[in-house]
C-alpha cells in the first residue's frame, strides 16, 4: 500500500526538540555467540520467543513506512545479527527500498568470514565490528569466548569483500585502557577506522560503576601524548561519534554517552526483534508495531502512529542519567528479568 504522504507531517518529520526521524537501528535476534561483560554477562538468558520475531518481510514492510517518514539510513544490529539465518536475503529487500540511502551492519565478527561476501553481493556496504581487545586471552576472560581469531578473519574477510570496516571498542577502566594506541594502529593497517565507547550504564546486570568509565578527555589526552596535537573534524552528520585527525590523517572517533552526551542531536531510534519501537536507548516503554503489523492495520495507519510518536519525543535519556547524584547501576536483576526488553542486547546497542 502507498502511504498518502499528504496526511502525514511534511519533511523532515521531528520532535519535540527538532530532532528529525532519519535513522532507524534494526535488532534482527537478541540472541549471541558471546557474553561481554558490559551488554550479556550472564550465563543465561530468557529469549523472545521465535513465534514473536518478525519476520523479513514484516521488517521490509515498517522499513517502507518509516523510509517514507523521512528515515534514510539503516543499521542492523542484534544480538549478533549474524545469528540470523540467511540475513543477506534482508539485507537484499532492505537495500532496493526507495529512500534508504545507508545500510550498515554491526557484528561481533565471530561469523563475518562465512558471510562477509554473500552480505557485499546483497548490497551491503559497511560493517561496523566490536573488537575491544586485541588480547585473545583477555577476550575469553571478558566476553567468554575463545575465537578472538575468527573475529581477525572476519575483519580480513569484510576488507577482501569490500566493506568498509569500522571497529569499535568500549572501554573499560582495568581491562583494556591500556590497549588504545594498540587498536589504533592495528584499524590503521587493515584500513579500518577505530571509535572508542565510553562504558554506558544501560541494563545492571554489567556492573557498571563510574568509576571504570574511561571519558573522552582522557582518551584525547592519551592520543595527544602518543601522537601529538590532535584536531577535531567539523562534520555536519548527526553521528554519534566525534571524529578526531591524529598528526598522520588518521581518523578515530569517540562516543562519548556518559560524560558528554548527544541527545540534543539524536536522530535515531530502535527496534527490537519483537517489533518494539524504542525512541531512546534509555527508554522506558515502546511502541509495539507487531501489533500494529498482525492484526491488520494498513500502512497509513500505522504511519500516523508513528509519526505521532515521534512528534511527541522529548527523550533525553544520557543527558538524564548524567545528572543523576552518585549514579551507579540503571536496573536492578530482578527488574531485568521480569522485563527482558530493557537489556541492552534486546535493543539492538
Amino acid at each position: 500500500m502507498t502511504i498518502d504522504l499528504t496526511r502525514l507531517p511534511a519533511s523532515p518529520l521531528t520532535d519535540a526538540l527538532g530532532r528529525p526521524l532519519r535513522s532507524l537501528r534494526i535488532s534482527v535476534t537478541d540472541r549471541c555467540n558471546m557474553r561481554c561483560r558490559y551488554c550479556m554477562p550472564e550465563d543465561s538468558y530468557v529469549w523472545l520467543p521465535r513465534e514473536s520475531i518478525l519476520s523479513f518481510e514484516e521488517i521490509q514492510r515498517l522499513v517502507g513506512i518509516f523510509a517514507d517518514l523521512g528515515v534514510q539510513k539503516l543499521r542492523l544490529t542484534g544480538g549478533e545479527p549474524l545469528l540470523r539465518h540467511d540475513l543477506s536475503t534482508l539485507v537484499s529487500l532492505l537495500r532496493s527500498q526507495e529512500g534508504i540511502t545507508d545500510l550498515a551492519l554491526t557484528t561481533n565478527g565471530i561469523l563475518l568470514a562465512r558471510h562477509a561476501g554473500e552480505l557485499k553481493a546483497a548490497g551491503l556496504r559497511r560493517v561496523t565490528v566490536s573488537l575491544d581487545t586485541l588480547r585473545p586471552n583477555r577476550m575469553a576472560e571478558f566476553a567468554r569466548s575463545e575465537r578472538h581469531a575468527d573475529i581477525l578473519d572476519g575483519i580480513s574477510a569484510a576488507r577482501q569483500a569490500g566493506l568498509g570496516i569500522k571497529l569499535n571498542a568500549v572501554v573499560i577502566r582495568g581491562y583494556n585502557d591500556d590497549e588504545l594506541l594498540d587498536l589504533i594502529e592495528y584499524g590503521h593497517s587493515v584500513g579500518a577506522e577505530v571509535r572508542f565507547i565510553e562504558y554506558m550504564d544501560v541494563g545492571g546486570a554489567t556492573g557498571w560503576s563510574q568509576d571504570q568509565v574511561v571519558s573522552r578527555a582522557e582518551i584525547l589526552q592519551l592520543l595527544e601524548q602518543r601522537y601529538g596535537p590532535v584536531r577535531a573534524v567539523r562534520e555536519s552528520d548527526w553521528a554519534p561519534a566525534e571524529r578526531f585527525m591524529l598528526a598522520d590523517a588518521t581518523r578515530v572517533g569517540i562516543i562519548a554517552s556518559t560524560t558528554a552526551p548527544f541527545c540534543r542531536t539524536c536522530d535515531r531510534s530502535r527496534l527490537t526483534a519483537d517489533g518494539t519501537w524504542l525512541l531512546c536507548l534509555y527508554g522506558e516503554t515502546g511502541l509495539d508495531l507487531r501489533e500494529a503489523l498482525r492484526t491488520g492495520r494498513t500502512d497509513q495507519e500505522i504511519a500516523g502512529e508513528i509519526a505521532d510518536t515521534w512528534r511527541a519525543r522529548t527523550d533525553r535519556g544520557a543527558e538524564e542519567r548524567a545528572a543523576v547524584p552518585s549514579r551507579g547501576i540503571l536496573y536492578q536483576l530482578e527488574s531485568l528479568r521480569a522485563d527482558p526488553r530493557r537489556e541492552m542486547h534486546t535493543r539492538g546497542g
